[in-house]
């Protein structure tokens, strides 16, 4: 199998790297043409050494790393302590990138590292980014008009200001901007995205609305037809979750679908509301006659929803993408997520991280997401039964 994932818990980061590492060898081998590595605060200083010594050790074609608040690996996840994950895969064809934007006040993007040719078609883009000094959403609004269906997996790293994000690529360390690599050909993928959240009431078309603030749905304020909808739809205890932070609204990606079901909306929370006149506050702009639903997220909504996106997949090798507002913030068990995926595919090769905004595809248009998560799931492109690959074929006589 041409995918392999290991973890390190180990405090020491040298001791940490070469477990992690020596797991990796042995698998997979070296020379893997793609490795992430991703690292807990504890072995954030020690960046620049831990890549040095994965390339020294794996001499990968191509690596991504970043430190993040938790990091991902087969079967669990590792919060608040010192960890090492590394995830190593024979993709084929790939490029990375090591990318700067800066927006201007009129929106244009001004893009420094993107390949100005591509010696193949991609497949997918995985970025992980700063969001203090990444313009994320001008680039994905970028990407859109230039390759409208390439999708783009990742996450976003805790960054309290600009400069303060630790990131990898190849042996180089950045403070700012992003890093990606773009997949080829060589391997199949697919994206799953699980935003965790169940729908309640009916959709309704937003009739009154300026920038993020919605002022009436349907004809009456915005508040009271979320309260008409929580009394007929909600048990008690469904509303205290929603009085409590669950409640989000989901925007419609593509009007002109007759029924609206899973995967068809965005979400975005519900921020706050304003008794004296019905108006409610919500994580994006909401334009008039844009259909939108109410939806409930906890934990077993979430828990439900990821079992429900990922029934019926298969992969050789996954890469999770995690809110850093899941985990054991959300759950009442340590390592969900990653038990998930695990049961759900089989148990493949699983690394990945915490991150404090995922990045990934809901219908076929590239966003941010909070308290979602985000794959990547591989496939080594077998031959079917009975025939040959090209390498395969006997001699001619």
């Amino acid at each position: 199998m041409p995918f392999a994932a290991a973890l390190s818990e180990h405090p020491v980061t040298a001791h940490a790297v070469g477990e992690a590492a020596g797991a990796v060898l042995e698998a997979l081998g070296e020379r893997p043409d793609l490795v992430t590595v991703f690292v807990t605060p504890p072995h954030a200083g020690a960046l620049e050494d831990i890549v040095a010594a994965v390339d020294e050790l794996l001499h990968p074609l191509a690596s991504i790393g970043a430190a993040t608040d938790a990091v991902v690996g087969p079967h669990r996840e590792v919060e608040g302590t010192a960890a090492v994950s590394l995830f190593a895969a024979r993709t084929g064809p790939l490029l990375p990138v090591d990318l700067q934007a800066v927006q201007a006040p009129d929106g244009e993007l001004h893009l420094g590292g993107w390949p100005t040719e591509l010696a193949f078609d991609p497949q997918v883009l995985l970025l992980l980014a700063d969001p203090a000094s990444f313009p994320v959403d001008g680039f994905l609004q970028w990407l859109h008009d230039r390759h409208p269906r390439l999708p783009v997996v990742g996450g976003l790293t805790p960054s309290g200001h600009a400069g303060a994000s630790r990131l990898a690529v190849g042996r180089e360390v950045r403070g700012a901007g992003a890093v990606g690599v773009l997949l080829g050909p060589g391997t199949e993928v697919r994206t799953v995205v699980s935003q965790g959240c169940r729908p309640f009431g009916q959709p309704v078309v937003v009739t009154r609305a300026e920038g993020n603030i919605i002022f009436e749905l349907a004809g009456v304020p915005a508040l009271q037809r979320l309260v008409m909808q929580a009394n007929e739809s909600l048990t008690p205890a469904e509303v205290a979750v929603v009085e409590h932070g669950g409640l989000h609204l989901g925007r419609v990606i593509d009007e002109h679908r007759a029924v609206f079901g899973r995967g068809d909306f965005l979400m975005r929370a519900v921020l706050g509301a304003d008794r004296s006149n019905g108006a409610m506050a919500v994580g994006d702009v909401v334009p008039v006659g844009t259909t939108v639903q109410f939806h409930l997220r906890d934990a077993r909504t979430a828990d439900e929803d990821l079992r429900a996106v990922l029934r019926g997949a298969e992969a050789d090798g996954a890469l999770l993408f995690t809110c850093n507002g899941r985990g054991t913030r959300l759950f009442a068990k340590p390592h969900h997520d990653a038990s998930v995926v695990a049961e759900a595919l089989g148990a493949p090769p699983l690394g990945g991280c915490f991150a404090a905004g995922e990045l990934g595809p809901v219908g076929g248009t590239n966003f941010v997401h909070g308290l979602t998560a985000s794959l990547v799931l591989l496939r080594d492109p077998r031959p079917q039964p009975g025939l040959l690959s090209a390498q395969d074929q006997p001699p001619r006589p």
